[in-house]
């Protein structure tokens, strides 16, 4: 049996923090911007930081686990 739980937490997260795809936190003159598809430096630190800590919390707190085969 395979634990995919770690690739798919990562891969779901990858997609939705992408900076400038879904939001933009900080944007260029305001705090959030939502599908603006620019990014930057800080945009790219912060989102950075928020997907470490969300997959910290997703796979060591709550020990996601998915298990095929």
């Amino acid at each position: 049996m395979a634990d995919w739980g770690s690739v798919l937490i990562a891969v779901v997260l990858f997609v939705l923090l992408t900076p400038g795809l879904l939001f933009q936190i900080p944007a260029g003159g305001r705090v959030i911007e939502f599908g603006n598809m620019r990014t930057s430096g800080a945009s790219i630190l912060v989102h950075a930081i928020i997907y470490f800590g969300l997959i910290t919390i997703f796979l060591i707190v709550i020990g996601v686990h998915v298990y095929t085969g």
